[in-house]
């Protein structure tokens, strides 16, 4: 069972079918009709222009750069050497200042004051600055804006460090793709390929679509699907999905999606719009904001105007500019910017580490973690194999490696470089003559004269030879050798543990974390590393096809649509079963409408340890709703149980409570298979 974890997050909406080609760049880049459209709190947080991102260079900003310029000068004209230009000289001077620093915070504030928007950052600074002015503090104004406007520019910047970083990691597909048409090979850009056209894919290319494989076999690294560095070896017919590297041969694959379609299309989409779902505090900081900047509006008001009623001595310049120095040091910029500020560079110094976090929201996340669950290859292994061992039987170590290493330098998978560089400069003058690849299980030739086999215990049994029988007791991935029709020797060969990955792993344990391992690899390797590095819990022999199994905390009417839609857009025409588990005080009703017409099934089960809504009453409103096969289970083990024994491949959705997501994330992994 393969299992997926989704949290409750706002998801994006789905991007209209629109032309059939489509531009990489849309991917990447949010669109109108696309998965994220700009709110107005966003346009205020991030300080995005209508017309489009800013470069974040200096090149980029060079009238905020000859602003602060005339700003130090004319400061050092004033304090240093007591002097400073007449009015209206002055006044010209800082004005020009003033607008090159500001036109961009006047301009928002405009177009909001035209939307009857007034209590926000922008026309607070701009009130601020302008009464500087109307009094005569010209400097202070200047001063106000142009620092104001330095920190929206490294607040910007650090935003575009953070989506560079992301777009880096992701944008693995390739840029063209050579099609077969008419019986000839054109170059033409991935998205202008059809469906069930041909592509020609070379060694050491990226497959750029998902499809099928037309050739007789091929040999693929999957690592930037599944994270496996192992090599999977594909037959015609067998599904190749975009991002997979061919590694031997030339293959052709006929393509079934769209390029906008394939499935590493939607990661890019979903996790590109990771800074588009907000933490629970960046909504709540938005929300308090749009109530605080009023407040602090009227207090300025009142700091200017109340004092008339109490001093004899009032004196409206005076207060005035007090007001102003209020409104100024009031601004909720810093609150606003801070938070979603943070959470950016967050994500973005997490893609340069090669993490990825789908939204802001799962960083709160974190801090709630009980129970980890980390994949093997390439998460606490390198995802690059080695010679761990060489047993030779009957022959020289040495000499073994030698004629290994002749063989299999004719080979491009990964098992074979491995073993060429562990040999070094041992094969010295060897040369193998009439190479042969036997798909699925190695390689033959001639080396000095010699008949040499080297591939899996499978090979061997094909040509009939008998081998030591702890080969197959071996746990790693083993290169079996015969020379001669002679069995001569193995080569260990496996993936080796990272340096760090015992204190990562310790130190989770220190802060109570449970760890859960999951692999695509065998059992018994799975079973060797987990032990290796103390890890909880190891699943392997996990594969995409099959139940999939979904976990999502959320309780409320919002949250509902936004995984309903998710479920709906991933579940690929699988069967949805949902298991339910609701806390009394939560909206039954209201989480189960946007699933009426995805279920196929629910099962209503309680909350252990927690007042929930009778599970009889639950499969009742689900059956009002007309989501079919609804009925009361005891708890979730029996309900999963029931889902296993009703077969097929379904997507099953556990939701209603985050208690109850606990539960089976503490299942200790009796998860029906």
């Amino acid at each position: 069972m393969s299992k997926e974890c989704c949290g409750d997050e706002q998801q994006p909406r789905k991007k209209g079918a629109g032309d059939n080609k489509i531009n990489p760049e849309e991917i990447l880049k949010p669109s109108v009709e696309g998965a994220y459209e700009p709110q107005d709190d966003d346009e205020e947080i991030l300080n995005l222009q209508e017309a489009g991102e800013e470069e974040t260079g200096w090149r980029g900003h060079w009238p905020l750069l000859t602003a602060f310029f005339i700003l130090l000068v004319m400061l050092l004209l004033e304090f240093g050497f007591k002097m400073q230009p007449p009015f209206p000289y002055n006044l010209t001077i800082f004005a020009v200042a003033y607008l090159l620093a500001g036109y961009n915070v006047l301009g928002l504030a405009w177009r909001k004051a035209k939307r009857f928007d007034f209590f926000n950052e922008f026309f607070l600074m701009s009130v601020a600055t302008l009464g500087a002015f109307s009094i005569g503090a010209y400097s202070e104004g200047v001063a106000v804006m142009v620092f104001y406007s330095i920190g929206e520019w490294f607040q910007d910047a650090a935003v575009d460090k953070a989506k560079r970083s992301i777009k880096a990691l992701l944008d693995v597909r390739p840029d063209q793709v050579t099609v077969i048409r008419d019986g000839k090979t054109t170059v033409v850009n991935p998205w202008e390929v059809n469906i069930d056209e041909v592509i020609q894919v070379k060694a050491g290319e990226k497959v750029a679509l998902d499809g099928e494989l037309y050739t007789d076999v091929a040999t693929l690294n999957t690592a930037a699907l599944t994270g496996e560095s192992k090599p999977d070896t594909r037959r015609k017919g067998e599904q190749v999905l975009a991002g997979m590297i061919n590694l031997d041969k030339v293959s052709e694959v006929q393509v079934k999606s769209l390029f906008k379609d394939s499935k590493l299309s939607k990661i890019l989409e979903m996790v590109q719009d990771a800074t588009a779902r907000k933490s629970q505090t960046q909504l709540f900081i938005s929300k308090f904001a749009k109530i605080y900047t009023p407040i602090v509006f009227a207090l300025a008001l009142l700091v200017c105007l109340a004092p008339y009623f109490f001093i004899d001595d009032y004196n409206f310049h005076q207060w005035f500019y007090r007001s102003l120095v209020f409104l100024v040091i009031s601004c909720p910029c810093a609150l606003v910017v801070s938070i979603p500020l943070g959470y950016f560079g967050g994500i973005g110094l997490a893609s340069r580490n090669g993490i990825l976090f789908k939204g802001s929201n799962f960083l709160d996340v974190m801090t709630q973690i009980n129970t980890v669950i980390m994949d093997k290859t390439g998460t606490l292994t390198k995802g690059v194999f080695k010679v761990q061992e060489v047993v030779a039987d009957s022959i020289d170590q040495d000499e073994l490696i030698r004629f290994a290493a002749a063989i299999e330098s004719n080979s491009t998978h990964p098992i074979a470089k491995a073993v060429v560089e562990y040999a070094g400069d041992k094969s010295g003058d060897l040369k193998a003559e009439n190479v042969e690849e036997i798909a699925g299980h190695g390689l033959k030739g001639t080396v000095n004269g010699k008949t040499v086999l080297a591939g899996n215990a499978k090979l061997l049994n094909k040509f009939n030879m008998t081998y030591h029988p702890n080969v197959d007791k071996l746990v790693d991935t083993v290169v079996v050798i015969a020379i001669d029709k002679k069995y001569a020797g193995y080569i260990i060969i496996a993936d080796e543990i990272k340096e760090d990955a015992k204190e990562a792993v310790d130190q989770m344990h220190r802060l109570n974390i449970q760890t859960v391992m999951l692999s695509g690899d065998k059992q018994a390797v799975v079973n060797k590393v987990a032990k290796l590095l103390g890890i909880d819990k190891a699943f392997g022999d996990l594969l995409p096809d099959g139940s999939a199994l979904w976990l999502d905390g959320g309780h409320n009417p919002a949250a509902a649509e936004a995984v309903s839609f998710t479920v709906a857009q991933l579940a690929e025409g699988r069967p949805v079963r949902l298991v339910l588990g609701m806390l009394a005080n939560k909206d039954a009703q209201g989480l189960l409408a946007p699933f009426a017409r995805l279920a196929q099934s629910l099962h209503a089960v309680p909350v252990p340890g927690h007042e929930h809504h009778a599970p009889t009453l639950l499969a009742h409103v689900a059956q009002t709703l007309g989501i079919p096969h609804a009925a009361p289970a005891p708890d979730l083990s029996a309900a999963l149980s029931d889902i296993a024994r009703q077969g097929g491949a379904p997507v099953v959705l556990i939701l209603g409570s985050l208690y109850l997501a606990g539960v089976a994330l503490a299942a200790n992994g009796e998860l029906p298979n």
